[in-house]
């Protein structure tokens, strides 16, 4: 009867044993991807629609600076993760003046990207592979702009840390096809809002290519808002800085902007 006890209890031993050496990593594979959705949620989905006048300050190593003056509108269909649309005028430079970008953003396949370049009166279509390429001049690509799929990347937690006075998780997010021009990414996101605070992306060799930072996180009618940040180029030694300013969300937003039309005429009630 012993025996049989003893036998019986080390078995179940053994299968417990098991489970709790199992079980965290199952729990930490999850619990990466569900932060990288609250992630995306927080900086890309947050209210109905939204609408923001944008100053990205382009500066070169020496110091020498560009101007770009936008309105940037964004519309959600369907829940977070789900399909997108976004519009974008330029005030200035005089070179940039009266160009639009429109943006379909879809889950699971490539996104649809439209410019408008006045100078030659033509609505050119981006390609897919041209994602990773610079938006407008800036050290932002046309994908930072609206957003990663998450399904395009495997998601680990790496560690748990502070950035600054936040308490952040970093998550590793490396694609699943190299599809980008860097082989992985680390992003500190804020356990409380989960806004990501900084990101690291590491390009093909294993070095640190570009890093962005939320300078400056502000309430907007109840919604953590990244109002200030910067990209750098640490290779190039270039850096972009942003400004948002009249952030606004639920603003009722027509689906009718976002059509090729409007790229040539946008209507002047929601860019200025």
């Amino acid at each position: 009867m012993n025996k049989q006890f003893n036998w019986r209890f080390k078995k179940m031993r053994f299968f417990i044993l098991l489970l709790i050496m199992l079980l965290p990593l199952k729990v930490f594979a999850v619990d990466a991807v569900g932060v990288i959705k609250k992630s995306q949620e927080a900086f890309h989905y947050q209210g109905r629609d939204f609408k923001a006048r944008v100053l990205m300050k382009l500066i070169s190593k020496s110091g020498q600076e560009r101007i770009r003056e936008l309105a940037m509108l964004r519309k959600n269909y369907g829940a977070s993760g789900g399909e997108q649309k976004y519009f974008m005028y330029f005030f200035q430079p005089a070179d940039v003046k009266d160009l639009t970008f429109m943006v379909y953003k879809y889950p699971a396949k490539d996104d649809d990207r439209w410019l408008f370049v006045p100078a030659i009166n033509m609505v050119r279509r981006i390609a897919a592979q041209d994602k990773s390429s610079s938006f407008v001049g800036s050290d932002f690509t046309y994908e930072d702009v609206s957003g990663r799929d998450i399904e395009d990347d495997t998601h680990s937690i790496v560690k748990e840390e502070k950035t600054g006075t936040r308490d952040c998780y970093v998550i590793k997010s490396a694609p699943k096809v190299q599809d980008v021009d860097y082989s992985y990414r680390l992003s500190w996101i804020d356990k409380v809002n989960f806004l990501p605070l900084k990101e690291e992306y590491y390009d093909r060799k294993g070095e640190l290519s570009r890093v962005f930072t939320a300078d400056e996180v502000k309430d907007v009618k109840g919604f953590p808002t990244v109002t200030k940040r910067t990209m750098k180029n640490l290779q190039s030694g270039h850096r972009t800085e942003t400004v948002f300013t009249k952030t606004d969300y639920n603003i009722g937003l027509e689906d009718s902007l976002f059509s090729e039309r409007f790229l040539k005429q946008p209507p002047r009630k929601w860019i200025e």
